[in-house]
């Protein structure tokens, strides 16, 4: 019984976190569908004059970095489980291949098509949910390394990324387009290259051995996540003055609103660090307020636990209504996107909690994946 009080907490923020990263996913995504601004916004431009604009833009970027540190997290604690249970390291490492070849097929079949409504198959895009597949894939070769081993292998992924976008090709060609773009660089193809994400999913399964094991308190958890995500800052903060290595985009002056937005297609060594800090920060967040207030946090729980379906699902709603008929397609800013927000909440909160009810009884494989 003491064991089980101690895992019930250490899900709960975790799938607290990954409720809020789903939720700030719509508000993006609502803005793609609603707002006028992608008529004529250029994706790899990070400057707006607006600063409604700019929230509604930029709050999605934790997303990314977000969904795959706590995919990595959550393989390494399925491996810890399996493993304590006597499962041979093949069998978890093919329940993980299978589970990251699931979502590339479900990325090339589903969600490509989902974004237009279903009106074309478009399976030759290769995006976030492929690149957590390959990650998931790529990650159970290592998960059973010492956390310090797999900190120097994201550490060594991260630093050698930059001088890999150096690579002379043709991003109109295919074959060269096809492997530089999976793996290295952002373009039509993907924007989500594997090996920068890949690297935050292995960061993830690094402070999963903290989070889920070796800080046995809440208060240890805090303490050490505060100090490794100022740590962070600092070194993304030292990184980004340099002006060379590790940046994409340059700013004007320390401390400007240039200063903290470098690139995230693909993401530049700065913001990989940067963002990598924020997760690690509003993780410790997230433990702290449900020492005090853990009611505060229910609202994130449900979509947190079934964040795939919820990722499914209402791309594919807004997808068919709004898409597919053309209403109110971009023809309103940042409140219409706030709007949309709400109402897609008042569809998906329940149709999560009615999934997860339907997931939770359910043996179908498929299902299970989802």
């Amino acid at each position: 019984m003491k064991g089980m009080a101690k895992e019930k907490p250490r899900f709960l923020f975790i799938d607290q976190f990954r409720g809020l990263i789903i939720i700030l996913m719509l508000v993006d995504h609502c803005s793609y569908y609603f707002n006028s601004i992608w008529k004529y916004l250029d994706p790899l431009d990070p400057v707006f004059t607006d600063w409604g604009q700019v929230a509604l833009r930029y709050v999605g970027y934790l997303c990314a970095p977000g969904f795959l540190m706590m995919a990595g997290a959550m393989i390494w604690w399925s491996n810890q489980q399996q493993r304590a249970k006597g499962t041979s390291g093949g069998s978890i490492r093919w329940q993980f291949i299978q589970r990251g070849l699931f979502l590339i097929v479900l990325q090339m079949t589903w969600v490509n098509s989902s974004w237009g409504g279903f009106t074309t198959f478009k399976p030759w895009h290769f995006g976030i949910i492929a690149s957590i597949g390959v990650s998931i894939i790529l990650l159970s070769f290592i998960v059973n390394m010492r956390w310090y081993f797999q900190l120097l292998i994201a550490l060594a992924v991260l630093i050698i990324h930059p001088f890999l976008l150096k690579i002379p090709y043709n991003p109109e060609i295919g074959w060269p387009q096809v492997l530089m773009q999976t793996f290295v660089d952002a373009g039509k193809f993907n924007k989500y290259p594997v090996l920068p994400w890949f690297a935050m999913a292995v960061l993830g399964s690094v402070m999963a051995n903290g989070w889920l094991k070796i800080w046995e308190t809440d208060k240890k958890r805090i303490q050490m996540s505060i100090i490794i995500a100022l740590g962070a800052f600092a070194l993304a903060t030292i990184v980004r003055m340099s002006r060379g290595f590790g940046n994409i985009f340059t700013y004007s002056d320390f401390g400007s609103y240039s200063f903290f937005f470098d690139q995230k297609y693909p993401p530049s060594l700065y913001f990989s660090i940067w963002w990598f800090g924020w997760v690690v920060l509003l993780v410790a967040g997230f433990i702290a307020i449900n020492k005090v207030a853990p009611k505060l946090l229910s609202v994130f729980t449900i979509p947190g636990k079934v964040a795939l379906f919820f990722y499914m699902m209402h791309i594919a709603i807004m997808g068919v209504f709004v898409k597919r008929t053309g209403f109110l397609f971009r023809e309103g800013e940042v409140l219409e996107s706030l709007i949309g927000v709400a109402l897609m909440l008042v569809v998906m909160l329940p149709l999560c909690k009615y999934f997860y009810g339907v997931k939770r009884r359910s043996s179908n494989f498929f299902i299970r994946m989802i």
